[in-house]
Order: structure tokens, then sequence, then C-alpha cells
């Protein structure tokens, strides 16, 4: 799932999220490491549309590994730090 045709953009996004202060400038509402990332920083980041992150980072959401969070009438993303740790146990395992 997360290494199908997307061209790695689902793993970059979980590791630039990891450390947003360092690989995201500074939001006009919402804090990058409190709040999470926007989709527009995220779009820029990747070179992509809107569309196409948001469509990543619902994906990555649906399955738990991102929480969603509304400040104002953004949405931003943050990693899911306990539930990451949770999937790479099941993997650790042979899951």
């Amino acid at each position: 799932m997360l290494k199908v045709p997307d061209n790695g953009h689902r793993l970059d996004i979980l590791e630039w999220l990891r450390d947003p202060a360092e690989h995201f400038p500074r939001q006009r509402h919402g804090d990058p490491v409190e709040d999470g990332v926007s989709p527009e920083s995220l779009a820029h980041k990747l070179g992509v549309s809107r569309a196409v992150a948001r469509t990543h980072l619902d994906l990555l959401t649906g399955v738990g590994l991102l929480r969603a969070k509304k400040v104002r009438r953004r949405t931003y993303y943050r990693r899911d730090e306990y539930r990451i740790a949770e999937v790479s146990h099941f993997f650790e395992k042979g899951w």
C-alpha cells in the first residue's frame, strides 16, 4: 500500500511530517508541529496538484498513519506516532 505506484510520495509525506518545522515554511494559521501541515504546503513540496496531495493525505489518514485537524476552515495533517509505532511493530513480527 505504501509502495504502490505513487512515486514514493506517501513515504516522503510520512518522512517530512516527522519533522515538519525542518521541511515546511511557517503557515499563516496553524503550527506545523502542533497542528500539522496544510495540503497546499504538501502539494507544493511534492510538485503535484492539491487534489493529488489530498488523495495521498486521505489514504494515509484512512489507514490511521496521519491525523487530520481543523483549524479555522482548513485541515492540517500530522503523523500519528502511536499508530505508526503499532504498524511498525506488526511488520517487525512478520505480519
